[in-house]
């Protein structure tokens, strides 16, 4: 006999108590009859509060120890998968393109680009958020990551200047980060206006992706070991880039040079 309880895993005690039980009916039967005649109705996809709707005069922790006991799951409706990505999509909005390639400003902190790039290097691959001021060509905020998501671009926003104008705009392409309703709340409490470009109009967001292809140009990025030396590298480049970088389209002025003289003209025509 302790061969057998061994093997089958059971005391023996136990296997006795059951001995003495084994031949009495089973008085949950006539409720399991019950609870199985409406799960059955249901198609088996009711659960214990249906049932418990259907037969008020039964306890619902018994309608649920019955339903472990006897087996009887609910079959849980899966999830539409298409309804999921519609509602996604319906959470994403999308503006109208104000600035319409409008790239000649003379007021800085009023129009602004944003993008994301990324820089390969020996360890993988570096994401690099820029917003730049297209009336000086001053990139205002950057933030870079080994992660492309929302954290990215939402923290480039919020590392732009206070100053801003209060009819502030800023402009982007149709991605999913900056149709994303974080970052459209991020950039609402700055005050500023979304602008986007028309979908695969590169040109619409020309001011950024010069400045991209500049700074690929210039900066030793692919040969970095580490995130670590990619982010001081591209901290070094946008201090050369806005204070040392002179450019023939601002009268051969760095950005900070050439966006102090446009705020100083617009001082001496008010």
């Amino acid at each position: 006999m302790n061969v057998l309880c061994g093997l089958a895993g059971v005391s023996r005690s136990g296997y006795y108590k059951w001995l003495k039980t084994a031949d009495l009916p089973d008085k949950d039967y006539s409720d399991y009859l019950k609870i199985k005649e409406v799960f059955e109705k249901g198609k088996g996809k009711l659960g214990w509060r249906s049932i418990k709707m259907r037969l008020p005069e039964m306890n619902h922790k018994k309608i649920q120890r019955i339903m472990r006991k006897y087996e009887l799951v609910t079959r849980v409706r899966r999830r539409n998968p298409y309804k999921a990505i519609m509602k996604k999509r319906l959470e994403h909005r999308t503006f109208p393109n104000k600035l319409e390639r409008q790239f000649y400003q003379i007021v800085p902190f009023k129009v602004f680009c944003t993008d994301i790039t990324y820089l390969p290097f020996l360890q993988g691959f570096a994401y690099l958020s820029v917003v730049k001021d297209v009336a000086s060509g001053e990139v205002v905020a950057w933030n870079a990551s080994l992660y492309l998501d929302m954290l990215l671009v939402v923290e480039t926003v919020k590392n732009m200047p206070q100053n801003l104008c209060p009819d502030a705009m800023i402009h982007s392409d149709q991605g999913f980060h900056y149709t994303n309703p974080s970052y459209i709340k991020t950039v609402q409490e700055t005050g500023m206006a979304q602008s986007m470009s028309g979908k695969g109009n590169c040109i619409d967001n020309a001011p950024v992706e010069s400045f991209f292809g500049h700074m690929k140009d210039e900066l030793e990025y692919r040969s970095c070991k580490s995130f670590e030396e990619v982010y001081l590298k591209i901290g070094e480049y946008m201090r050369y880039y806005n204070c040392e970088r002179k450019q023939w389209t601002k009268q051969k002025m760095a950005p900070v040079e050439y966006r102090n003289h446009l705020l100083a003209q617009l001082e001496g025509r008010g």
